[in-house]
């Protein structure tokens, strides 16, 4: 009997235990507290939402708070602290998207994009040396890469350093035998020297790799004189492919000098033109 006693007791001792502890659960509050590990899967997410958002134009400030806000969650990231330079660029914020890459190159200082992505910003507010040196410090970690000498290549085209300029599109070319846009820019380049045949045939050589409207124009320009007809037939096809090409100031960011530039006015102020270059610039009109 007294053994007997001794375990109801013990029975209604747990059970009011039981009992207490729901009705505490039930009075206080669950919290889910995520772990360091969900932490940054959530910010990766939200820094791709962030990267996706940046290719429509009137969604780059909502990229920008992601982007923000996915770096928040997550520092010790530096591909979140490239897109929200990305993010920043687009929103013309140049200043806050060099700190931004300072940030990501102290995380990784062996990763390249970072010093590609501080030459872009440095051409677009005019930093020319300050892109150089980005590039440099580029290939001091990766010799052949190939987008970097190119890169390279642009700024001393920007200097109407030719001869430079094409020395490192060449580099740039034996790293990646198809990289039809340092092939085009070789083009480029050779026709401010006044090489106009070999310009040709570097235009020509890019359109077999990549049908694009920059060397399709660019070899248009080059026929104008010699043969008209297949230089129009090119033109048509340039401006229906991408109609930017009909705007000076376009080609002028694609880094088009000055005597291509005069040869493809020449060639656009065609009548048999006339119909293309008004779509083109009614295609830019809607699009802005």
């Amino acid at each position: 009997m007294k053994n007997f006693l001794k375990n109801v007791i013990y029975v209604s001792f747990i059970s009011f235990c039981f009992f207490k502890i729901q009705k505490v659960q039930s009075i206080v509050p669950y919290y889910y507290f995520p772990t360091i590990k969900n932490l940054q899967k959530e910010s990766i997410a939200i820094g791709k939402s962030a990267y996706q958002l940046l290719y429509f134009e009137e969604y780059q400030q909502q990229s920008l708070n992601l982007a923000k806000l996915a770096v928040k969650i997550n520092e010790t990231d530096e591909k979140l602290w490239l897109i929200l330079s990305e993010a920043q660029v687009a929103n013309k914020l140049y200043e806050d998207a060099l700190i931004s890459l300072n940030k990501a190159q102290k995380i990784d200082s062996q990763n390249t994009e970072i010093y590609f992505a501080k030459s872009n910003i440095y051409i677009k507010i005019a930093q020319l040396q300050n892109a150089k040196n980005a590039l440099k410090d580029a290939l001091m970690i990766e010799s052949n890469n190939h987008k970097a000498n190119f890169q390279l290549g642009n700024i001393l085209l920007m200097e109407k350093n030719y001869s430079e300029a094409i020395n490192l599109f060449n580099k740039s070319i034996k790293i990646k035998p198809d990289f039809w846009q340092a092939i085009n820019n070789k083009g480029l380049a050779y026709f401010e020297k006044n090489n106009i045949n070999l310009s040709m045939e570097l235009f020509e050589k890019a359109i077999s790799i990549e049908d694009n409207a920059e060397p399709l124009l660019g070899l248009a320009s080059c026929l104008r004189i010699e043969n008209n007809a297949l230089a129009l037939q090119l033109a048509k096809k340039a401006l229906s492919k991408n109609p930017y090409y009909v705007d000076y100031d376009y080609r002028k960011e694609q880094l088009w000098g000055e005597k291509l530039q005069t040869s493809t006015e020449i060639l656009l102020q065609n009548d048999q033109l006339q119909q293309e270059v008004i779509l083109a610039k009614s295609k830019i009109n809607q699009s802005s």
